[in-house]
Formats: structure tokens, C-alpha cells, sequence
């Protein structure tokens, strides 16, 4: 079984900045974000000039392409808050540094607690270490019980490779000049040269 992608800030403001949120759907499909992500990235939208085309495109993308999650107290929230920070959430939730990428990961665990297997999409790293040792706890309760779903974590060079494989991204020109601008809205991007999206294996179809 499976359930919308849950996408963190970071991908979503890249991907809607440079006009190529069709690639991003085409990719994931329908996909989902907390009501925190959702707040950063208007936040972003209004105050950052790389990012004020996304606030338009959000608000036509909600709620069909985008579903908002509810981000009210749940025993899952507080569950993971306490394993991953140490604290509880109605303290956690007052730290600005790092919430979306935990409820993030949070709503991807409460998912994947009911059996479901669930697409998470994070850049930051903080937020993929969070959802890596979530889907590695995940991973030993179902030897126990295999009716407890994965956490899959992807990220924006995934969601590229992806592209290609789908006839999204005609070659490798095409792709030098999306990466191109998606480090420019997003400087923790790597280099180009340090991803394999330009290697003969992902190519071996281009001529």
C-alpha cells in the first residue's frame, strides 16, 4: 500500500522556482507537505526574489496536486520528536531550526506505522539522517511484523534521475541547464560533477 509523497521545503521551492513543478509531478505524482513546510515555503515566496513565482503556482496546485497536512499534536509526533530531539513536542515545536523536515518525517512515520510504504523528499541532511534512522527502526520492527511499511527517502538529484528514466529530461545539455538553475536557488546542491546524473549508465539509451 502506498500514500502520497510527503516533500520538504527545500525540493518543492526549487523545483516550482524554475517553472519545472510538471517535472516534479511527473515524477512523484500527487503529493503531500505539513502545514509547517507549507508555511516556510510562502514565507519564501514573499520575501525572496529567487522563489516569487512559487506562491502562484502553489495556490494552483493545492489541494489537487498538493495536499497540506494537519500538523496537530499526535502520539506519533510526540513519539518521534522524543527519539530524534529529546524533547517534547510542545517545546520542540517552538525551535524554527529543522520542524518542517521533522514533521516531515513524522508524518511519513505515522504513515508507514499503518502498513504503508511512503516516498520521503529531503535535501537537507539534518532531515535525511532524521528519516534514514526513522526507516531503519522501521526496518527492524518488521521483522516482527511485516505489516509495517517502509520510509523510501529520495531527494532532488533522485527525482532527476528519475526524470531521465521516464523521457522527461531529453539529454544531458537539457539536464546541465536544470541543475544549473536549481543551485541557484539551492546552494547546498553538490556540483553536477559529484551526482551521477551525467554518467554513461543513467545515458545508456541517449546518442
Amino acid at each position: 500500500m502506498s500514500v502520497r509523497p510527503v516533500i520538504d521545503a527545500g525540493p518543492a521551492l526549487n523545483f516550482l522556482a524554475i517553472n519545472q513543478e510538471r517535472l516534479l509531478l511527473a515524477v512523484l505524482g500527487e503529493i503531500s507537505t505539513p502545514e509547517t513546510v507549507e508555511g516556510e515555503v510562502l514565507r519564501k515566496a514573499r520575501t525572496d526574489r529567487r522563489f516569487e513565482r512559487v506562491g502562484m503556482v502553489w495556490s494552483k496546485l493545492t489541494p489537487k496536486w498538493i495536499e497540506v497536512l494537519s500538523d496537530d499534536w499526535t502520539d506519533t509526533l510526540e513519539a518521534v520528536c522524543a527519539r530524534q530531539n529529546g524533547m517534547l513536542w510542545i517545546e520542540r515545536k517552538k525551535q524554527a531550526k529543522d520542524l518542517g523536515e521533522l514533521l516531515v518525517v513524522a508524518h511519513a512515520v505515522a504513515a508507514a506505522e499503518q502498513g504503508r510504504h511512503i516516498i520521503v523528499v529531503i535535501d537537507d541532511q539534518s532531515g535525511a539522517t532524521m528519516a534514514t534512522a526513522e526507516g531503519l527502526r522501521l526496518d527492524r520492527l518488521r521483522v516482527q511484523d511485516p505489516s509495517i511499511g517502509r520510509i523510501i527517502l529520495i531527494n532532488t538529484t533522485t527525482i532527476l534521475e528519475r526524470a531521465v528514466g521516464i523521457g522527461r529530461i531529453a539529454d544531458r545539455a537539457a539536464m546541465k541547464a536544470i541543475y544549473a538553475r536549481l543551485r541557484d536557488c539551492d546552494d547546498g546542491l553538490v556540483p553536477i560533477e559529484k551526482t551521477r546524473l551525467l554518467s554513461a549508465d543513467l545515458w545508456k539509451l541517449e546518442y
